[in-house]
């Protein structure tokens, strides 16, 4: 997107920021933000927060967010998803039980970790994995407990995964902007 905010990018005369916080009303009762740049967010009624490891990557942002939630679990996702069902997260919150480190979606195009709940139990081996300078979200799986929520269960909530979909590039904003408009109809 050419260095352009994903979180301000309009979407039906809202950003996707303000979709998103849309989204989590009624399910949380607190929302963070994680950015590098906390002064562009001050008109939102967020609790930010800012990365911890200098390294740019979505692993530095779940664990910062871990960090400083309040709650032992936490509903992760990126700014740059504009269709977040309720009803998607909803379904990943009735999985949650104290065993679990990871509830994660998985789909036929793959692991969905940034759309997904994970336990402050997950703190540490993110820590010692970016200490390792390893960013890759997945690799630190294997040192925690993870259910997977399999497709057909994410399609009740979601029948077209709609949850999943983001903007990387002009192409994705001028489909999602046709996606709302037919949505509309």
């Amino acid at each position: 997107m050419a260095g352009k905010n994903k979180a301000f990018l309009s979407l039906g005369g809202q950003t996707i920021l303000d979709r998103l916080c849309k989204s989590f009303q009624g399910l949380f009762d607190e929302v963070l933000l994680v950015t590098r740049e906390p002064l562009q967010y001050l008109s939102f009624d967020l609790k930010i927060v800012s990365d911890l490891f200098p390294v740019r990557s979505s692993l530095t942002g779940i664990h910062a967010g871990l960090f400083h939630a309040s709650a032992p679990h936490a509903f992760i996702t990126a700014c740059d998803t504009p269709f977040l069902r309720p009803e998607l997260i909803q379904t990943l919150l009735d999985e949650l039980e104290s065993r679990w480190d990871v509830i994660m979606p998985v789909t036929e195009r793959g692991n969905q970790p940034l759309c997904a709940i994970y336990s402050r139990r997950c703190i540490k081996p993110i820590e010692r994995q970016l200490q390792n300078g390893e960013s890759k979200i997945l690799n630190f799986f294997p040192k925690v407990k993870v259910k997977e929520i399999p497709e057909a269960e994410l399609r009740s909530a979601d029948p077209d995964l709609i949850s999943f979909f983001n903007i990387n590039t002009p192409e994705d904003l001028t489909a999602s902007e046709q996606m709302l408009a037919e949505d509309l109809r």
